[in-house]
């Protein structure tokens, strides 16, 4: 069979996915499907490019992970960006739909959760939302026990001959990234003395500070539909995303800033 943009693409597929399940259908259910399927679109490429990333790292591949790092970036700023878009849907737009999700809640997005423990935001809560036998409670699972992006960003700087503490290297990976002062002391020298390892600081920052703008996005977008309201899928919501802001991935390439 001859190649098409159609076929190629699997257009008739992937048109057939949006299926809204209110009555008439209510006119932005539409979008709303459609804006999160995307997300999860992203999230995919997000973790294809993770994995690159990694590899980058692990391989002392600096221009491999450098290109990863940079299309990390672009997607984050498409994600935040489409919440301008789901913001043209009104509290009454959402509210004449929003009973039709049941106990579907985005938190169960299992793509974001394997997007955050790659990034170093562990913790074995998100297996909760998951039957302990179904594929997505595996895929976290094993997740948890796989280096985070930090730490093979690590492992990349002691191949590079910095002397990071085997004390760091081999920490409990089902936990979240904590700062070290070895470590800052370390990347101290680096932005004082080698440019080229800058640079992959500073993208990595760009990284960090990506997601926290895609967090609080969201977080604004939620009160703006819902107010102080319970969440879909019985989530706190509102509340509970305000306590995820502001939390870096990578604190040490935060804490390091005052000191110079």
């Amino acid at each position: 069979m001859t190649v098409t943009y159609a076929n190629y693409l699997k257009v008739d597929e992937l048109l057939s996915l949006q299926q809204p399940k209110s009555a008439l259908p209510e006119h932005d259910e539409m979008l709303f499907i459609i804006i999160h399927q995307v997300y999860e679109l992203w999230f995919k490429e997000l973790l294809h490019e993770l994995g690159a990333l990694g590899d980058g790292f692990a391989q002392n591949d600096e221009p491999r992970a450098q290109r990863a790092l940079k299309r990390i970036r672009a997607v984050l700023k498409t994600l935040v960006a489409q919440v301008d878009i789901l913001e043209t849907m009104t509290p009454i737009a959402f509210e004449s739909f929003r009973h039709r999700l049941e106990t579907s809640s985005g938190f169960q997005s299992t793509q974001f959760r394997l997007i955050e423990f790659a990034l170093g935001k562990r913790s074995e809560g998100p297996l909760a939302l998951h039957p302990p036998e179904s594929k997505e409670h595996k895929a976290l699972s094993a997740a948890l026990q796989e280096p985070s992006i930090y730490d093979l960003f690590l492992l990349y700087l002691k191949a590079r001959k910095y002397n990071i503490p085997d004390s760091v290297l081999k920490r409990e990976r089902s936990l979240a990234t904590e700062s070290n002062p070895d470590v800052q002391r370390i990347l101290i020298d680096i932005y004082r003395h080698d440019p080229a390892r800058t640079e992959v600081c500073e993208l990595l920052v760009d990284i960090d500070e990506g997601l926290q703008e895609w967090r609080y996005r969201h977080v604004k977008m939620v009160e703006r539909t819902l107010g102080v309201k319970m969440g879909t899928g019985g989530s706190a919501g509102a509340a509970y995303l305000q306590r995820t802001l502001f939390k870096p991935l990578f604190p040490d390439l935060w804490e390091i800033r005052s000191e110079f």
